[in-house]
């Protein structure tokens, strides 16, 4: 087992730069025409804003209306899911989508919403101190961090799965992983578990995902593996070039993490879920993000209301 925590040498890190342009590219119609960076504002739905005056009792909320604006916590670095474009500043994906749907339920509209970027080590202390009002971004709900936060949902299930070059035969799940390489990131849930229960697999790790999606195109790596949502975004990056295999080997139920003891915040948000997977919006925003990968929309796992 083989342990990365940079990239390959430089001429091979271009290489696969040069070359996942080159997919997004080909996937674009037009020649010269940029590569999208995320998913297009056209197909993205709109979200009523609701009146949610009648949500009273929460410190939370009180203290968003108070500013003007709620500020949510998310990711910047996963493709449809929770991604910021450097140019804009904007953030787009499946996540950000949620927290707008949300929002909007809460009697905020997309310009009365602040994201702001919280590292996954910090989710918890930033819930804690109130840097955030709450946080979407493939974030699991475990009873260990039931003891410090709170969530709403889940809003998806996610399970560890593996991503593979689109013209790959050989990999259909785990099972097929002895004597393939297989990339993920150092240290992490997914890394450990190809480590634990499938040693025959010639594991190697790199800090970041994308270092793996890089070396997965240019053929240094056979597969990818980490939650199937982060995969369904690389997926939906170059669906012509790339594929998500395999059932799912983990279970990961993502949470809209709040703080600890704002239940009132938190079945307001479970309430929020609830309407829009009826309405259609949870799908809709699903098929404009992730759905891009070609997978099509799971059901919406039943809310949890503890």
């Amino acid at each position: 087992m083989t342990r990365k925590t940079t990239p390959a040498a430089p001429g091979r890190t271009l290489l696969a730069a040069a070359l996942l342009l080159a997919v997004l590219a080909a996937g674009c119609g037009k020649a010269g025409t940029p590569p999208p960076k995320g998913p297009q504002a056209s197909a993205l739905p709109s979200y009523q804003v609701r009146d949610a005056a009648s949500i009273t009792g929460s410190l939370t909320l009180d203290a968003a209306r108070s500013r003007g604006y709620l500020v949510v916590g998310a990711k910047e670095d996963q493709p449809y899911l929770g991604e910021k474009n450097p140019a804009t500043g904007e953030y787009s994906g499946f996540d950000i989508e949620i927290a707008k749907m949300v929002g909007a339920d809460l009697g905020f509209g997309p310009d009365r919403i602040q994201f702001k970027t919280i590292a996954s080590a910090n989710r918890e202390t930033a819930l804690q101190n109130g840097q955030v009002d709450f946080y979407v971004g493939t974030y699991t709900i475990n009873d260990n961090r039931k003891k410090l936060v709170g969530f709403a949902g889940p809003y998806f299930i996610a399970g560890q799965s593996l991503l593979v070059r689109k013209n790959n035969t050989s990999i259909h799940g785990p099972q097929d992983l002895d004597g393939k390489k297989v990339c993920s990131a150092a240290g992490s849930t997914p890394y450990q578990r190809i480590r634990s229960q499938y040693p025959k697999a010639r594991l190697i790790g790199y800090d970041t995902y994308s270092a793996c999606v890089d070396n997965l195109i240019t053929g240094q790596v056979d597969a990818v593996t980490t939650d199937n949502a982060i995969l369904l975004g690389y997926a939906a990056k170059a669906p012509d070039e790339l594929k998500v295999v395999g059932p799912l080997f983990s279970q990961e139920p993502y949470g809209i993490g709040t703080p600890k003891n704002d239940t009132v915040l938190r079945y307001a948000i479970d309430d929020a879920l609830a309407r829009n997977e009826q309405n259609g919006d949870w799908k809709k925003a699903y098929e404009a993000t992730l759905g891009l990968s070609g997978e099509p929309a799971p059901t919406p796992p039943p809310i949890d209301r503890y």
